[in-house]
């Protein structure tokens, strides 16, 4: 059966409204400039902490050279459960979009009835025997639809540059914490010299007092400073424990503090490019999420106001009919089929719609005001990264200097006391006094090893290189800013 030339005609006609084109969602630039904060902002100056001159570069994690960092941090992304908590938004969104999407397909439904009657008088639940196939769409003619598959398509790429920026963050923190589980290892062994060197003053003010060349006062003096060096021994351990247990909970491990820390802190590597503030911006995936979600937000207002016009639902159906029990008319033929469409036009409902645009406006405002937030909170972190970097090398090289000089000050005492021009009392308090410098000295190096990683990760660079992308297909930033107008 053919169905008459207007309903095809209608048909086509809803089809070609269908295909209008719908606003695209702002460019970064252009979320800058709404956002007003950053307007004010020079972004493509040099940083004012300074830094290294050059384009921010990725795969800093080989940049320690340190085959065990580089395996635990693949471990973590292996293992860890909060990145899989990450991972299974990622795929929700993923799923959100072919909803959004399914919403503009056809509908398509099978629908049957029958019974069995017997004896003479029938029953009316099986009055009626057949099968009908129907379909229904509904034409996009305002773009509500695609605004709504849009915002879902910005939420998911809003998810993914939010879990690349947790992979990010997952390998950062392996880094400071394979670090600081390396200081504290060294820290005990410094402070553990510095017990042994207050015990053995110990030992020597109760030879003195015993001899008549020393006095309670020093015994007593001696014991207190020999408590306290025990009492920083102890801190140490306990902290050492702590962070072998974080560091294996970030790998996915039972926490039994079983991890063996590197026995000496990696060499820091070489001064990091830092390119420009706009840079860090354009790159930094947690940035990249919040303008997702600003373009997920303006899509969400275009849906908004487009759900205020009148939508048509487009039925085709075919079926097949038979009755034991009714008499169908005597022009009904089997098969029939029939088209027919369904207008529904909102007038009145007590302000819900407008009000509903105010709500989606309001939400990209905020979306807006977020991403400047943490624009500027981006640009706080590289600036106080670099700023901890100069002090620390500065502190670096005067502790080095102050390790040296404590060195040659006990070198030329324990001549002194060779010769007999003083007693071990001088010789082991310079030996503590060289371990406080060395114990300054490695927490500042561990410190600058921790300050390197912040620095990365606030410039947005990756701890890997980013695969190639095969022919065609746009880079992270690029392939998360799926189109609006289509």
């Amino acid at each position: 059966m053919q169905l008459p030339r207007n309903i095809l005609a209608g048909l086509l006609g809803a089809v070609l409204l269908s295909g209008c084109a719908t606003k695209a969602p702002p460019t970064p630039a252009e979320i800058r400039q709404q956002s007003g904060t950053l307007t004010n902002l020079t972004l493509t100056n040099p940083w004012k902490a300074g830094a290294a001159t050059g384009p921010i570069a990725d795969n800093w994690l080989a940049s320690f050279d340190d085959p065990q960092l580089n395996a635990l941090v693949v471990e973590a992304l292996t293992n860890n459960p909060d990145l899989r908590i990450a991972s299974t938004r990622v795929e929700q969104a993923a799923q959100y979009v072919e909803l959004a999407k399914a919403a503009m397909r056809p509908a398509l439904g099978l629908a049957g009835t029958g019974g069995y009657k017997a004896g003479g008088g029938g029953d009316i639940s099986s009055a009626l025997q057949g099968i009908m196939l129907a379909a229904s769409w509904e034409p996009d003619l305002w773009g509500r639809l695609r605004y709504g598959r849009n915002a879902a398509r910005e939420t998911y790429a809003s998810a993914r540059a939010d879990f690349e920026f947790a992979r990010q963050s997952l390998a950062a923190a392996t880094a400071r914490s394979w670090f600081t589980a390396t200081e504290t290892l060294l820290e005990e062994e410094v402070v553990g010299d510095m017990t042994n060197s207050a015990q053995q003053l110990l030992s020597l003010a109760g030879k003195r007092q015993q001899v008549g060349s020393g006095n309670e006062q020093d015994v007593i003096e001696a014991r207190a400073s020999l408590a306290s060096f025990q009492d920083s021994a102890a801190q140490i351990r306990l902290a050492h424990e702590q962070t072998l247990r974080a560091l294996e909970v970030l790998l996915g491990r039972y926490p039994a503090a079983e991890l063996k820390a590197r026995p000496d802190l990696v060499r820091l590597p070489g001064p990091v490019p830092a390119g420009m503030p706009l840079e860090t911006l354009e790159r930094r995936p947690d940035l990249i999420a919040a303008e997702r979600r600003v373009a997920a937000a303006f899509n969400r207002v275009g849906e908004a106001k487009t759900a205020r016009l009148p939508r048509i639902t487009l039925n085709v159906s075919a079926a097949a009919i038979d009755s034991q029990v009714l008499q169908l008319k005597s022009d009904y033929q089997n098969p029939t089929a029939g088209a027919g469409a369904r207008l529904v036009a909102p007038i009145y409902e007590g302000g819900a719609l407008n009000t509903q645009v105010e709500i989606r406006t309001l939400e990209q405002k905020e979306a807006v005001a977020q991403y400047a937030a943490m624009a500027l909170r981006a640009i706080s972190d590289v600036e106080n990264a670099l700023a901890s970097g100069k002090t620390l090398a500065e502190r670096d090289q005067l502790l080095q200097q102050s390790v040296a000089d404590n060195q040659r000050l006990l070198e030329l005492v324990q001549t002194s006391y060779r010769v007999g021009k003083t007693d071990l009392r001088n010789v082991q308090q310079q030996q503590l006094t060289l371990y406080t410098a060395r114990l300054a000295l490695l927490r500042v190096q561990s410190e600058q090893l921790a300050q390197r990683v912040n620095l990365h990760l606030a410039l947005g660079g990756s701890f890997e290189n980013p695969p190639a992308p095969p022919a065609g297909v746009a880079t992270i930033q690029t392939s998360m800013v799926p189109g609006g107008t289509h």
